[in-house]
């Protein structure tokens, strides 16, 4: 009999493959701004997932920052780019074949990943912090130069935006 946990699991689960799957591909709009709604609702049930592992910190996190800033962001550049009806409809079949090769490369990472893991008995020994100070203290000792870089990117995106967004004068 599964427990009140499993069922959630498998309810969260099956949510967020259901939402990313319609923000991929979404049969009852075209508009960009519903796909960026679903996105929001997968990243609300990967929450959920994160609580039921017991990562507060993850949780709020992803829904503080992604769901609420970067969704912001995707938006304003949706609706700021205003994108022709025609323009959406167009299918790129270089950038369809692209996209194939990126998802055989990640299912490929995935397979890899799998086969290679450690089963979890053998990793009982060790322990997993939960505090967010020794989360910090390494985000910025080892991985202070990714940290840097991805806050250059992110800036970059924003200066992006707002070039694109300007209108020419003539």
């Amino acid at each position: 009999m599964p427990t009140l946990p499993d069922l959630l699991f498998y309810a969260l689960a099956g949510f967020t493959l259901l939402f990313g799957f319609l923000c991929v591909a979404n049969p009852f709009s075209r508009n960009p701004v519903t796909s960026a709604m679903f996105l929001v609702l997968t990243i609300i049930s990967m929450a959920g997932l994160f609580v039921l592992l017991q990562a507060f910190f993850l949780a709020a996190v992803q829904v503080l920052v992604y769901a609420g800033a970067v969704m912001v962001l995707f938006l304003f550049v949706i609706m700021l780019l205003d994108i022709k009806e025609e323009e959406r409809r167009r299918l790129n079949k270089a950038a369809l074949g692209i996209g194939g090769v990126a998802v055989l490369a990640i299912a490929g990472l995935l397979v890899r990943a799998l086969v290679q893991a450690t089963p979890l008995a053998s990793a009982a020994g060790q322990r997993a912090e939960g505090s967010t100070k020794p989360l910090g203290r390494l985000l910025f000792t080892e991985y202070l130069l990714p940290f840097e870089i991805l806050s250059v990117l992110l800036l970059v995106a924003m200066v992006g935006v707002i070039l694109l967004s300007k209108k020419e004068m003539k």
